[in-house]
Formats: structure tokens, C-alpha cells, sequence
């Protein structure tokens, strides 16, 4: 079975942007280093040379991970979801923590595509998997590295 990579369409855009990114700008711009360096004469000294090179390698590891990863991902709008209760990936999920009655936001979304700074949890992270099929009004333990929360789900939004 082929794994997938579940994204939202932002989510890919983002991912397209780096790649095109990489392949357009960086690639060449590294290859232009280790030219540069090469003129310099003997590689077998030259720190330019190898730091070049060891970048270009990262850089094609990256281009090559991330074409892997456009060529296998699942583009799912949370639009077309936009009505019903139960959370699922794409979710904007409002939250109470009930130990402080303070209130949270995340959004599930794809591994490559979260960002707990900005509120998007990836769809393998606990409180994503604590929060699927769940429904508004439901209350929800999250087993987290640093120890169990309880929440109550305050709001489902899919936008």
C-alpha cells in the first residue's frame, strides 16, 4: 500500500513553493558555489569545495523528498466538509482547557503542513488523534508528553 500524505490545498501550495524554490533558486546558486570553489584548484584542501558540495547533497535530498511527497499526496479541503460537526482533518477546533477555563484553537492538518506556533497540529500529533470524530459539546482527555488534558470541544469549523 502506497502511504499517502494528507494535505490542504495551502498546505501543498507551501510545499510546491519550496520545492520550485529549491530547484529554481538554491540548486543553481549552490552549483555556481562549487564551481567557483572548483576553480580554486586543488579540492582535496578546499573547504569551499566540500562545504559546497555538502550542501548541494542536503539540497538534493530535499528536492528529491519533497517530489516523493507531492507525488503522493491527498489534497483535502476542509470546504467541502464546511457544515458538519464531527472533526476530522482540515478542522479549525476550538477549545476549553477545563483545568483553566482558557480557550485554544488548532487546526488538523498534514505533518509537513503543521505549526503549533500558528495553531496547526498535525493529524498524527495527540491532540489530533484525541480529537477526531469527536463532536462539538464532547469533552476529550489528551495523553501528551506532559501529561493528560481534558478539554471540551467549544467549536467544529471548516473553512
Amino acid at each position: 500500500m502506497i502511504e499517502r500524505f494528507p494535505f490542504t490545498p495551502e498546505g501543498i501550495e507551501k510545499v510546491k513553493k519550496e520545492l520550485s524554490f529549491l530547484k529554481a533558486i538554491d540548486r543553481p546558486r549552490i552549483v555556481d558555489e562549487l564551481e567557483t570553489a572548483r576553480a580554486h584548484g586543488d579540492l582535496s584542501e578546499n573547504a569551499e569545495y566540500h562545504a559546497a558540495k555538502e550542501k548541494l547533497g542536503h539540497v538534493m535530498g530535499r528536492i528529491e523528498y519533497l517530489e516523493n511527497v507531492v507525488s503522493k499526496a491527498e489534497i483535502i479541503d476542509p470546504k467541502s466538509m464546511k457544515g458538519s460537526a464531527k472533526v476530522m482533518f482540515g478542522a479549525i477546533v476550538k477549545l476549553l482547557d477545563l483545568d483553566d477555563d482558557s480557550q485554544v484553537t488548532y487546526q488538523i492538518v498534514g505533518e509537513l503542513e503543521s505549526d503549533v506556533g500558528k495553531g496547526k497540529v498535525s493529524v498524527k500529533s495527540p491532540i489530533a488523534r484525541s480529537l477526531i470524530g469527536k463532536f462539538k459539546e464532547d469533552t476529550v482527555i489528551v495523553k501528551a508528553p506532559k501529561g493528560k488534558k481534558e478539554y471540551e470541544i467549544i467549536e467544529v469549523i471548516y473553512e
